[in-house]
């Protein structure tokens, strides 16, 4: 555990010289190292979970949130999904290498652009015991060092979790920091980082804003809309409402606020807010939705902003899909968003105008995720514009470099 700035630049400079090594390593070796993660994660269920106990009694002590505690818990069947998710990645091609571009010049030269690692990545993340295998396993498969720097509440799941990964891959590769004050430390070693990726609340984005000078890879907070459009399908739009809602309320993909068309509110809202209030979800609308289902609280203009992550959210009604994207424009926070119609010109206004990284068509925001694009996990969702947008896998953490082949050219 490293408790000085020195400590802190040393774990760094040894990933800086383990990721020249990741870089050459080929598929098969790092496949290799990844298949021992899966396995002493499997080896090792109880170790973790009574290192996990420990982390939630302390949790639950210091009055961390339901949706906190929810995000730190690990049980045998997540455990699984981790060891699983290990195993998708070593499905996956390998993306070092690839050639994505190449092209011959008129004077003969022959001209690659080849995707290349990163070099070291530092996560930083909250309550997310999981993440410590996700970006050590996606970090080694795209050839890259990583350094884990994880919140205080899951101190003892992620060390546990980073000791399986260490042991699996060369020394130096993946390495985990625990002390609170090291987090301007280690995104301020611009000699020996390459790239910091958060995964955390406002505050941690605050945060990195103020102290990083290593490149940060932003991902904001997950303030998501299912907007009901005039033409949906009812029974679809309450089906993918009462999920993007529900089925896991304390993430960043989980909805927040429900937009409703004017004309189908009576026939819609009245049954949905049913429906939700049932799965012990608080209502908060807008006055018209109050209007139809009085039971709503009213709903402040902090709500439209407000990312809960809880069984809470908020309600308005809307005059027309014009409406509806501006709302979104204005509150959303750039993460996915999601329109229900039967309107193939509204849904491909919607997919066109709404700036985030993930835009759906009758289907819940719930799916923006990597393991459910594809990709075997993720890092996080980014929500920049600039090299990474949306879940973040192994393409998401190379970069490129051109590789030129000439015959004796020289520059007139």
């Amino acid at each position: 555990m490293a408790t000085r700035t020195e400590s802190v630049a040393a774990v760094c400079a040894a990933a800086k010289h383990a990721s020249r090594l990741l870089a050459t390593l080929d598929t098969q070796a790092k496949n290799d190292a990844l298949e021992r993660i899966a396995a002493g994660l499997e080896a090792r269920v109880g170790e973790i979970l009574e290192a996990n106990l420990l982390d939630l009694e302390a949790g639950r002590e210091s009055d961390l949130s339901t949706a906190l505690l929810d995000r730190l818990a690990l049980d045998e069947r997540r455990i699984a999904a981790m060891a699983a998710g290990v195993r998708q990645i070593i499905a996956l091609p390998d993306p070092v290498g690839e050639v994505v571009d190449g092209f011959r010049r008129p004077n003969g030269l022959e001209i690659r652009k080849v995707l290349v690692p990163l070099g070291v990545i530092a996560v930083v993340y909250e309550a997310r015991p999981n993440v410590t295998i996700d970006a050590a396993a996606l970090c080694l498969k795209s050839g890259n060092a990583v350094v884990l720097r994880g919140s205080s509440s899951a101190t003892r799941s992620n060390a546990v979790l980073a000791q399986i990964a260490a042991q699996a891959a060369p020394a130096g590769a993946i390495s985990i920091l625990h002390g609170r004050d090291e987090l301007t430390e280690l995104v301020t070693q611009t000699a020996h980082v390459d790239l910091v990726i958060p995964r955390g609340g406002e505050g941690l984005k605050a945060a990195l804003m103020e102290h990083a000078t290593v490149p940060v890879i932003y991902a904001a907070s997950g303030n998501c809309h299912v907007y009901v459009d005039s033409a949906a399908d009812l029974q679809m739009a309450s089906e993918i409402a009462i999920n993007a809602k529900v089925q896991r309320p304390g993430v960043c993909n989980a909805a927040e606020t429900l937009l409703v068309h004017r004309e189908v509110a009576a026939a819609f809202l009245p049954q949905i807010a049913r429906d939700l209030t049932a799965a012990g979800v608080e209502l908060r609308g807008d006055e018209p939705s109050r209007e139809l289902v009085p039971a709503m609280v009213e709903a402040s203009e902090a709500d439209w902003d407000t990312e809960y992550l809880a069984l809470t959210l908020a309600v308005r009604v809307v005059d027309s899909l014009d409406e509806a994207i501006a709302h979104v424009q204005r509150h959303g926070t750039g993460h996915s968003e999601a329109i229900v119609t039967r309107d193939r010109a509204a849904a491909r206004r919607f997919q066109r105008e709404v700036d985030a990284a993930c835009v759906y068509v009758n289907a819940s925001t719930r799916f923006t995720d990597g393991g459910e694009f594809g990709m075997g996990a993720e890092i996080g969702n980014s929500t920049q514009k600039l090299h990474a947008r949306g879940p973040i896998g192994l393409r998401e953490l190379c970069t490129f470099k051109y590789l030129i082949e000439g015959d004796g050219q020289v520059r007139s």
